[in-house]
C-alpha cells in the first residue's frame, strides 16, 4: 500500500470512529480521547489542552517559521430530518454518511493525514503544527483560542472547512448586537405613554434600508439583519415601555466593528451592546505563498460568507478542505470518500510548494 493510500485508509477509519462518538460543542471529551489514542498508537507525542489536541512535527525547530493545520472535532446536534442514525457511519454509493462527516470530520482527518505525511521529514523550511480544536460550532472560548498560546509562533495556517478544496481567502466577520428601545408605559385606550415598539420599528426600518458604502470584491456588502424582537408586555391594552431586538451583523474585510458601531450610534434611538467582537473579518493576501501554491494547482479563490476558527487566528490563514459547505448541518450529512482521498493528495501537493 502506498503512503497516500495508507494515509487515506487510516483517515477514513478514524473518521468512522469520530462519527460513532457524540461530540457536541463543549462535550468533546471522548473524541479528544480518540484523537489522543490515534497519536499514541503511532508513537507521536500529542498534548491536550481542554478538549483541544495539538502535535508538532518530529524535527520541530523553534528558529523556523511554523504552519498550522487546524480543523475542529465538535459537531452541532442532529436535526429532526435525519432518516439514518447520525452516529452510525454508513458507506453507500461512494459516500460516507454520519454526523460531522462533512463538517468538519473529513477536513480534520485529511489534515491529520497530511501532518503524518510530513511529521518525520527532515530539512523542511517550516515546522508543521497540527491542532484539533473544540467548540468551533459555537465559537466557544475553550476552543482554538485556548490552545493557540501553546503552539509557539505561527506564521500562517490552513483551516479545514468544507470548501470543495477551493480557497476561501476571505471570511465575513460576525457581530451580534443586543438592542433595547426605551419608552413609557400607558393605557392603549387613552393613547397614553410612549410606545417603545414604535421606536424599535423606526430603528429596524433604518437598519433594513441602510447600505454601507465599501463593497468588497470578495465578500460583497457588509449586512445587518434584525433576527429577534419582543417586549415583556403580556397585556394587549398596555403600551410597552421597552422593546428588545437583536441585530446579526456580517462584516466584510473593509470595515472594522468599531466603524459599524459608530454608524449605529449616529442613527439609532435604541441603546445597544455587542455580545462579542471576537469574530472579526479576515483575509489572506492573494500573493501569499499558500494562495499562490493553490492557484498553481488550479484552485480558485473566493470570499466565504460563513465564519470559522479562522476569525480567531492572529495570522494569515487559508480556509480550504474536502466536502461541501452546502451539506453542513443538513439531515443525513455525508462526504464523498473520493473527496477525502483527493483532499489528502491536494493538501500534500499544496504544502509541498511551501515546505
Amino acid at each position: 500500500m502506498t503512503d497516500t493510500a495508507l494515509l487515506y485508509h487510516d483517515a477514513v477509519a478514524l473518521l468512522k470512529q469520530l462519527i460513532v462518538t457524540p461530540s457536541f460543542s463543549k462535550e468533546e471529551e471522548e473524541t479528544a480521547a480518540i484523537l489522543g489514542r490515534f497519536f499514541a498508537e503511532r508513537m507521536i507525542p500529542a498534548q491536550r489542552v481542554g478538549n483541544n489536541l495539538y502535535a508538532l512535527n518530529k524535527h520541530y525547530d523553534p528558529a523556523k517559521p511554523s504552519i498550522l493545520l487546524n480543523s475542529h472535532h465538535d459537531t452541532v446536534k442532529p436535526n429532526k430530518g435525519y432518516t439514518l442514525d447520525p452516529f452510525t457511519p454508513v458507506e453507500k454509493d461512494g459516500k460516507l454518511f454520519g454526523l460531522g462527516s462533512n463538517d468538519a470530520g473529513g477536513c480534520l482527518v485529511s489534515l491529520l493525514a497530511v501532518f503524518l505525511h510530513f511529521y518525520p521529514q527532515e530539512g523542511l523550511s517550516h515546522n508543521v503544527v497540527f491542532a484539533a480544536s473544540a467548540e468551533e460550532e459555537i465559537s466557544g472560548v475553550n476552543g482554538i483560542e485556548l490552545v493557540l498560546p501553546y503552539l509557539g509562533t505561527i506564521h500562517c495556517g490552513i483551516v479545514g472547512e468544507p470548501t470543495q478544496m477551493q480557497m476561501a481567502v476571505a471570511e465575513r466577520g460576525l457581530m451580534v448586537i443586543d438592542c433595547v428601545a426605551e419608552g413609557r408605559a400607558g393605557h392603549a385606550a387613552r393613547n397614553e405613554g410612549e410606545n417603545a415598539l414604535y421606536k424599535a420599528a423606526d430603528d429596524i426600518n433604518w437598519i433594513r434600508n441602510y447600505r454601507f458604502d465599501k463593497v468588497s470584491p470578495l465578500l460583497g456588502e457588509s449586512r445587518m439583519t434584525v433576527t429577534i424582537i419582543g417586549t415583556d408586555n403580556q397585556q394587549h391594552n398596555v403600551v410597552p415601555s421597552q422593546c428588545r431586538y437583536v441585530i446579526d451583523v456580517r462584516v466584510n474585510e473593509l470595515y472594522t466593528f468599531d466603524e459599524i458601531l459608530e454608524a449605529l450610534q449616529q442613527n439609532l434611538q435604541s441603546r445597544f451592546k455587542p455580545r462579542t467582537t471576537r469574530m472579526k473579518s479576515t483575509s489572506i493576501p492573494l500573493d501569499h505563498p499558500l494562495v499562490k501554491a493553490g492557484i498553481s494547482l488550479g484552485r480558485t479563490y473566493y470570499g466565504s460568507p460563513t465564519t470559522s476558527d479562522k476569525a480567531l487566528m492572529p495570522f494569515p490563514t487559508l480556509k480550504m478542505g474536502p466536502g461541501d459547505s452546502a451539506r453542513s448541518h443538513t439531515a443525513d450529512e455525508f462526504i464523498y470518500l473520493d473527496e477525502i482521498k483527493e483532499g489528502i493528495a491536494l493538501y500534500i501537493r499544496l504544502l509541498g510548494h511551501v515546505l
